[in-house]
């Protein structure tokens, strides 16, 4: 499995720090939804399911956690811990996110909208779905 992990550009003087992510130069695809993940219960485990086609930016603006990542094969870990750092996440690559810190905020950019038919929530479904999708491809 190839994880991409991005590095983006930090702007910044006596005032602060600044990250602009902008479609197409930052982020490998049109940007059609945001969302972020915040107040996250003590051993919570978040994602827990694999998408079809959906592609997608992960940055931990505040705090950290871990990404648990599986392409039905191999299983990598990343952890987020800066906020000018992101990992992409292609369709078929189980995720779960967990681990975070008191004041994690997890922000995700996503190339598409939010559609149910895009998403395997069973791991066994997912196994399945991969084992097809390879011998197809």
């Amino acid at each position: 499995m190839h994880i991409i992990k991005y590095q983006f550009q930090q702007h910044g003087d006596e005032r602060g720090q600044l990250v602009a992510l902008e479609e197409f130069k930052d982020v490998p695809f049109q940007i059609k939804r945001v969302y972020y993940m915040y107040n996250t219960i003590k051993g919570m485990h978040r994602g827990c399911h694999a998408h079809k086609h959906l592609e997608q930016i992960l940055v931990c603006v505040g705090g950290s956690c871990k990404i648990l990542l599986d392409d039905g094969t191999d299983k990598k870990v990343v952890i987020l811990d800066k906020p000018y750092e992101g990992i992409y996440i292609s369709g078929n690559i189980w995720r779960e996110m967990y681990d975070f810190s008191d004041n994690a905020i997890l922000m995700v950019l996503a190339s598409d909208y939010y559609c149910e038919n895009d998403y395997i929530r069973n791991y066994s479904e997912f196994k399945k779905y991969i084992s097809e999708w390879r011998k197809e491809s």
